[in-house]
């Protein structure tokens, strides 16, 4: 393994422990006092807690979690890359530690009586803590371990895996809690699932437009010397005709689609534009690319 530079791990530690912080404020306020286990390892702890409590003895949600990630950890170690092994451990502590660190210092009456506000902030809370842990290269433990490596290999959207693997867990609360908690937990999974792909993936802030004309090279002039944007020309074949065609990729900001349609319209009323949305884009013109 290449060594780290330092401040690529100073990053991900502050991502890891500002992440681990956000979370942990969004499950002991929104979650766990309200019987909201929203899937995950954490979610489990919440349920075993509340039979614990049902016996007359305290069980820490966040020293559940520890354990239970231990048994856990076999999947990450298989994986052999070192880096990530070192920035899950971290997560895992980090999560379950201020998890119960944080409880006599946080209010336990926040929406006691409306569960769809709980649901709704616990939600977003504890996504946008998950996402900055996922932007570092780890993640906080448990299912989460298991919602990685299925993204990983099948290719779907981290917080999509995150929904399909916590269900099980939500579905198992409502044998303990109750089915109106079960559904407002669902409610609490889901939205944090799309806050996870939002801060993972960056915000849908590019354009990558597809532009078919006979004025090719005229466009790409303008492209080139109003929008002031890279524009790049790809080789294409009408499948009907079987003539060939070129076709223009430009991507650009949000802002600058407008003003792109524009110039297309003055040049060739009849051209084909297609504008897609892409999450983030790196290199000259846009952001620099990090490790």
């Amino acid at each position: 393994m290449s060594r780290v530079p330092w401040r690529v791990a100073l990053r991900d530690a502050a991502l890891i422990i500002t992440g681990s912080f956000v979370f942990a404020v969004g499950v002991d306020i929104f979650e766990i006092p309200h019987g909201l286990a929203a899937g995950g390892v954490t979610g489990l702890a919440t349920v075993f807690s509340a039979i614990a409590d049902s016996f007359g003895f305290y069980l820490p949600v966040g020293l559940q979690t520890i354990v239970m990630n231990a048994l856990l950890m076999t999947l990450v170690v298989r994986s052999g890359d070192k880096g990530y092994i070192v920035r899950t451990v971290a997560g895992i502590i980090a999560c379950g530690v201020l998890t119960d660190a944080l409880v006599p210092f946080l209010p336990a009456s926040v929406g006691e009586s409306d569960l769809l506000l709980c649901a709704l902030w616990g939600g977003v809370i504890t996504g946008a803590g998950l996402g900055l842990v996922f932007r570092s290269g780890g993640n906080t433990g448990g299912t989460d371990i298991v919602s990685q490596i299925l993204a990983r290999k099948t290719g779907m959207p981290m917080g999509t895996a995150v929904i399909i693997v916590d269900g099980v867990i939500i579905a198992f609360s409502a044998t303990v809690f109750s089915v109106e908690q079960a559904l407002y937990a669902a409610v609490a999974m889901f939205i944090c699932g799309k806050v996870i792909d939002a801060v993972v993936d960056g915000p849908r802030s590019a354009r990558a437009a597809y532009i078919i004309s006979t004025e090719h090279a005229e466009i790409a002039n303008e492209i080139l010397y109003t929008l002031n944007r890279g524009c790049t020309e790809l080789q294409a074949r009408g499948v009907w005709s079987g003539n060939s065609r070129p076709v223009l990729l430009c991507v650009l900001g949000r802002s600058e689609s407008m003003r792109l349609k524009q110039i297309v319209a003055e040049i060739d009323p009849e051209a084909i534009v297609i504008i897609s949305e892409v999450h983030e884009v790196f290199g000259e013109g846009f952001k620099r690319i990090e490790g």
